[in-house]
């Protein structure tokens, strides 16, 4: 299978998997918009794929079409190399739904790039200041057991753009994270942040945690609500909870 070179995506990124729970999920920072629409791609209850440098969203379905085979992740990555032209301009991860991990960053990805993989997660980035990015996402995350997987992600992204991040910014940035169900649990997007003399030293990673911040409550509200109509609006939902 040949696959196309892809567009250009300078980028930071987390994959990882919640052992307590079995969660997986991807977030993401980068300078190019719609980062979301391109890289990450969560399958429920199998894997978490994210690839990028030169993206080709055709890898990541390739990926987990393979894991459902049966693959493990690291063989997946040996068959897309083996037939994909453009490899090495490829930064591929994987985190599937044992906590293994696989990682690929080729050789014509732009510098600093590079990636820390164990189990459970896969911190990887290109075009980025420096190691330190990329060593304070993979810190963060796995310091961080014991809360919700998306906060966890969310942190670790944070950590990496406030050690560095990419060289030109943060334009857009996505979280996508899947529970139980096979649709996400939470798929959050910024995809393109918009400065503003009020926000002139904020970036998509300030305005995803915005987001998320109003979000994050309403995971049990939309959890419940496909199966159950009655629950009601969601801010008399968030009101009687106590928010």
């Amino acid at each position: 299978m040949a696959f196309e070179l892809g567009v250009s995506s300078h980028t930071l990124t987390i994959i990882g998997r919640c052992a307590e729970t079995g969660y997986l999920g991807v977030a993401i920072a980068t300078s190019p918009p719609a980062v979301g629409a391109r890289c990450p791609l969560v399958r429920t209850n199998l894997a978490a794929v994210c690839s990028q440098a030169y993206a080709n969203p055709a890898l990541s379905r390739v990926a987990l079409d393979l894991l459902e085979q049966g693959h493990a992740p690291d063989r997946v990555l040996d068959d897309i190399r083996a037939s994909d032209a453009w490899a090495e301009y490829r930064q591929i991860g994987i985190v599937d739904r044992e906590g293994r991990s696989a990682v690929f960053t080729g050789a014509q990805n732009s510098d600093w790039k590079g990636h820390i993989n164990d189990t459970d997660f896969v911190a990887m980035g290109n075009y980025l200041h420096g190691a330190a990015a990329v060593e304070a996402t993979a810190e963060t995350f796995r310091n961080s057991r014991g809360e919700i997987i998306e906060e966890r992600l969310l942190w670790a992204l944070e950590a990496g753009r406030d050690a560095g991040g990419d060289l030109d910014g943060h334009a857009s940035s996505a979280l996508v994270v899947h529970g139980r169900d096979d649709y996400p649990r939470t798929d959050l997007r910024v995809d393109l942040f918009a400065a503003s003399e009020s926000r002139a030293e904020q970036d998509a990673v300030d305005e995803l945690r915005r987001i998320f911040t109003v979000y994050r409550p309403l995971i049990p509200y939309y959890e419940q609500r496909p199966r159950n109509p009655n629950i009601g609006n969601w801010r008399e939902w968030l009101q009687e909870q106590g928010f």
